[in-house]
């Protein structure tokens, strides 16, 4: 008896010890018999919250001291030097060189260490795909693009990233830190699974993410292309005008993507922003790929201008488009953003009128969010000022004065560039969300399993 009581002793001790000095957060749970103890490498919700709050502090303001994070976040100087002794522990923040001093021995500044590891990343579109590898700054390092039909389906589609992904990956060194997917139609953020995507034929609820973990053993998100392109936007321009902003990609289709206070709004189901099909207020007979008559963008999106080229080049109404068949052997809604810049009365006029018929639904927007700046992106804004001209004048006439007062409407990132960084900006957001975070951060990479955020 003597010596289980000994033993039990020492354990206990053993335990404190280890919980206190070796590992103090360690998290220690009884397994229901009293004699035994399961260690949990895993942060408190409070904790996390800490620490999230002083890495993404890190990540925006660059190299500060300690004093500067507690001025700035509002946290004690307490607790900025234990949770910065914790990052730079788990080889998340680096000390540099000495900071300014105020009296006394100057301190030293504390940076982010965005090259621990990297991210791979993947913007997919109507008629073509990009991957790229990024660091933890979300740099783009390297980015390949290839044409792909979205309508070949998933497995065609899907192996071609993982092909261009392995490539990438065996390039890197470093850990992955986790895998960002941009789809051109509606997601389920909180699952990652496509849901009845028009122009995505047998891609309703296929397992992307699922498919990506397995293949590469690392954390995935998978979300609409808008919403990345919002994402891009606002991590290169962080400031007090773009805390309310909405990104409109004119593609194929038109979609948008909505940053309110700072923060992507996606919506209950994560289908914010899917005003490609919202009805035109004019009467017509056009079909939408949705299975709907009138969308928007069934009249103003690239491949209804695309449609309309088509015929405006068969009977000779454009001179323009009539080279581009005979040459081709089709048009594309790249040739009339093309020759609209290059004079062409027909191309002209489309643009301009798809200029009018968005602008109606952003007019709609303005009124109803009130954002401070919009950008205009996707490959049917090639067509610069024509286009831009066209929308301002449509949703400053069609908007409330107080909307419109402060409003900037300008050009975005044409091509995917704003997609990828803010695919990069999503994974790093998540991993560094308290929630997630708690889950790896003692572990010292992100790494399956994880519980993703609802």
């Amino acid at each position: 008896m003597l010596e289980k009581t000994k033993v039990k002793s020492f354990s206990t001790l053993f335990s404190r010890i280890y919980t206190n000095v070796i590992n103090p957060y360690a998290k220690v749970r009884s397994n229901g018999k009293g004699c035994r103890e399961e260690r949990s490498l895993m942060l408190d919700f409070n904790e996390a919250q800490t620490l999230s709050e002083l890495m993404n502090f890190l990540r925006s303001a660059g190299a500060s001291t300690r004093p500067d994070i507690a001025r700035s976040t509002g946290l004690s100087r307490t607790l900025v030097a234990k949770y910065v002794d914790l990052a730079i522990k788990q080889g998340l923040a680096t000390e540099g060189d000495l900071g300014t001093s105020t009296g006394g021995r100057a301190p030293r500044l504390v940076e982010f260490n965005y090259t621990i590891g990297y991210l791979l990343l993947a913007e997919l579109g109507a008629s073509g795909l990009s991957v790229a590898v990024a660091d933890l700054r979300g740099n783009i390092i390297e980015v390949t693009s290839m044409p792909m039909e979205i309508a070949d389906g998933p497995e065609i589609v899907l192996k071609a990233v993982e092909l261009a992904f392995k490539k990438l990956k065996g390039q890197q060194k470093g850990d992955l830190w986790g895998i960002g997917i941009g789809l051109p139609g509606p997601v389920e953020f909180s699952t990652g699974l496509p849901m009845s995507p028009p122009i995505m034929p047998g891609w309703d609820q296929r397992l992307v993410r699922e498919q990506f973990m397995k293949t590469f053993d690392a954390p995935v998100w998978v979300d609409n292309d808008a919403n990345l392109m919002a994402l891009g936007e606002y991590s290169t321009h962080q400031n007090s005008k773009n805390q309310e902003l909405i990104y409109i990609k004119i593609g194929s289709g038109i979609g948008a993507g909505i940053i309110s206070k700072g923060q992507l709004h996606r919506g209950a189901q994560g289908c914010a922003g899917d005003i490609g099909h919202i009805a035109i207020g004019e009467p017509t007979n056009i079909i939408c790929r949705c299975g709907n008559v009138g969308c928007l963008e069934a009249i103003a999106g690239g491949a209804a201008l695309a449609r309309d080229a088509s015929q405006a080049a068969l009977q000779s109404l454009s001179p323009y488009l009539k080279q581009q068949l005979d040459k081709n052997g089709a048009v594309t809604g790249l040739d009339v953003t093309q020759g609209a810049l290059r004079g062409d009365a027909w191309c002209v006029d489309a643009i301009t009128s798809a200029g009018q018929q968005i602008g109606k639904i952003i007019a709609t927007l303005v009124n109803f969010h009130n954002p401070s700046v919009i950008f205009i992106g996707g490959g049917v804004s090639s067509a610069g000022n024509l286009l831009l001209a066209s929308i301002r004048q449509t949703v400053y006439s069609r908007s409330l004065p107080l909307a419109t007062r402060d409003l900037e409407i300008r050009l975005g990132d044409t091509g995917d560039s704003s997609g990828l960084r803010g695919a990069a900006e999503m994974i790093i957001s998540e991993l560094f969300s308290p929630s997630i975070l708690r889950q790896w951060v003692l572990r010292g990479v992100p790494a399956l399993p994880l519980q993703y955020q609802l």
